[in-house]
């Protein structure tokens, strides 16, 4: 493993930070609103799903029980 000097990394870690693209706001809203949509339509898939596994049980319970 080579090693290098404190100068040289610090002149290596700005010329990979220079390669960074950022995104914009516009990008950096979008993303977040359709996180929020998916977590959205996800909280509501599994509240149909259990809903659904509970009527079920209920339903079973009453005829069993």
């Amino acid at each position: 493993m080579a090693t290098t000097n404190p100068l040289q990394f610090i002149q290596q870690v700005r010329a990979e930070v220079s390669k960074i693209v950022w995104p914009t706001r516009r990008e950096v809203l979008l993303t977040t609103v359709m996180v929020f949509i998916m977590a959205a339509l996800t909280a509501v898939f599994f509240a149909l799903v259990d809903i659904l596994i509970r009527s079920g049980l209920q339903g079973l319970l009453n005829i069993f029980g």
